[in-house]
């Protein structure tokens, strides 16, 4: 494929996962010759295992303690990481070119008051009036600040004040979706010219009783100890293990990048979401329609499947790329990082971008389902499919 200067380019990459900080942890875990580490927490929620957050320095990125403070943890994991990215791009302290960069941004609502959740039960479990306990307690225990941090553009808007990135601003809310369409959103902007240098990505703080609570209340959540990604069995739960992570990008036109002599890690040659009812088929025909897009030679790409881990999703997935790249190595990332919700199709991307960059040969993440590889990537087709609806596929290829 030539190139274009209205190629998408990835030139700034910020990841934070249980797996460290930044990209060269990272690039560590991509081109390791052994299956990496397992970052566990399962203690403190137990009988709920979850990726855990690594050790972090939040005054490297955010430095004054006030904006720390004001932060719920799943906004300053993504402030931080959007903070990484600007820093990699060569932008962070470019006034103007934050001044006009479009930000698209994937998140999930604030983080409860668990203490006020559990007054409210055990307060109901004594009375028969719950209508009126409810209004009482709506008036006395929630503070008016506590409906601002529940704001899902907060984190945006937190972006802005401390990185001072004020172009256009969008938010989606929506799950697993919602890293898709944001992604998508910033790359067809920059492809049609509308946009030249865009921000993108996401946050998820996975370490909440809240939510623990929503997966496990479809019977999702994995219980006991970690299991590799395709190994998971429903004596286990429910086959997701959760993970606090956050990546962004910054995603420009080549023409922008080649001008400001910007390293370019990957092009983003396609991406595409979609999504629709399960049944009868539909979502294999419409996984085999989005994987269409990496063309006839993607026999040998690296596949990194951002699987939540849910059971019967997993194995409908796998079969699916099986089927069609049956010589593509495929690589469950959520295994080796937890599954992250709004930020899971982002951190793929992240991933992917890294693992092409420097032609990684990706050990196998669950090695009694995943093949070795034996060339380095080139090629990279991420995919997501949310736990409970919408998928989504990108492509990307290495610059030379």
């Amino acid at each position: 494929m030539g190139k274009a200067q209205n190629d998408v380019v990835i030139t700034g990459i910020g990841i934070v996962t249980c797996q460290g900080v930044g990209k060269d942890a990272h690039v560590e875990v991509l081109t390791a010759a052994t299956t990496p580490k397992t970052i566990i927490e399962t203690e403190k929620f137990k009988p709920y295992p979850v990726h855990p957050l690594p050790e972090i320095d939040w005054s490297q990125q955010i430095p004054k303690r006030g904006d720390q403070r004001q932060m719920e943890n799943w906004q300053r994991i993504g402030v931080f990481t959007a903070g990484l990215a600007l820093d990699d791009a060569g932008f962070k302290d470019d006034l103007e070119a934050c001044g006009t960069m479009d930000m698209i941004v994937a998140a999930g609502g604030g983080e409860r008051d668990i203490n006020v959740d559990t007054l409210i039960v055990n307060e109901g479990l004594k009375r028969n009036d719950r209508e009126l306990l409810l209004n009482e307690k709506l008036t006395t225990e929630l503070r008016p600040t506590l409906f601002l941090a529940q704001l899902s553009n907060l984190l945006a808007g937190n972006i802005s004040i401390v990185h001072k990135v004020t172009g256009s601003s969008r938010t989606f809310m929506g799950e697993e979706a919602a890293g898709i369409s944001a992604a998508e959103t910033a790359f067809y902007r920059i492809k049609s010219g509308e946009s030249s240098h865009a921000l993108v990505g996401g946050a998820f703080a996975a370490e909440r009783q809240d939510m623990i609570l929503l997966f496990e209340a479809i019977n999702g959540h994995a219980q006991g100890g970690w299991q590799p990604l395709w190994s998971r069995k429903p004596e286990d739960g429910g086959g997701i293990i959760s993970g606090s992570v956050s990546a962004f990008l910054v995603l420009e036109s080549r023409a922008h990048a080649e001008a400001r002599g910007a390293h370019i890690y990957a092009t983003l040659d396609a991406i595409e979401g979609d999504r629709g009812n399960r049944d009868d088929g539909k979502f294999e025909a419409r996984l085999e329609r989005l994987l269409d897009q990496a063309g006839k030679n993607a026999g040998e790409a690296l596949i990194l499947s951002g699987s939540s881990g849910m059971l019967d999703l997993a194995a409908r997935e796998k079969a699916v790329i099986d089927a069609k790249f049956p010589d593509a190595p495929i690589r469950g990332y959520g295994g080796v990082t937890g599954h992250g919700l709004e930020a899971q199709f982002p951190l793929g991307l992240a991933l992917a971008a890294l693992a092409v960059a420097n032609k990684a040969k990706v050990p196998a993440f669950d090695s009694e389902n995943e093949k070795p590889m034996t060339t380095g990537a080139t090629t990279a087709i991420v995919t997501t499919v949310g736990h409970v609806r919408g998928e989504g596929v990108a492509v990307l290829s290495a610059e030379a």
